[in-house]
């Protein structure tokens, strides 16, 4: 279980810098990419502005999942972690019964 969460936090990162790398090659504003920017103008402004909110809303969403993600797995190992006390405990009593039985 801890494996499969932690994979998926690898590739969540991995999502985001492959999302960040791929926004600074966009030319955005530069009026070099899309036939539509290449006329200039408010056209080319609101595709540059469309396509920045479309990418601002990928991010969120995806920083989001990742957000979701990473508290899923906390909870996991928080219940891992109670689980090991329990375990303690339980082996302290019985050191502490075996050292009275001598």
């Amino acid at each position: 279980m801890s494996n499969s969460l932690t994979l998926f936090t690898r590739r969540s990162f991995g999502i985001l810098s492959r999302m960040s790398d791929f926004r600074c090659y966009s030319e955005s504003g530069s009026g070099k990419s899309g036939s539509i920017r290449e006329a200039g103008g408010a056209f080319g402004q609101r595709e540059a502005a469309k396509e920045d909110e479309y990418f601002y809303r990928q991010q969120k969403e995806q920083l989001a999942k990742l957000k979701d993600t990473i508290t899923d797995e906390i909870k996991f190992h928080e219940e891992q972690i109670k689980r090991h006390m329990e375990a303690i405990e339980r082996n302290k009593k019985k050191v502490e019964e075996m050292a009275k039985e001598k």
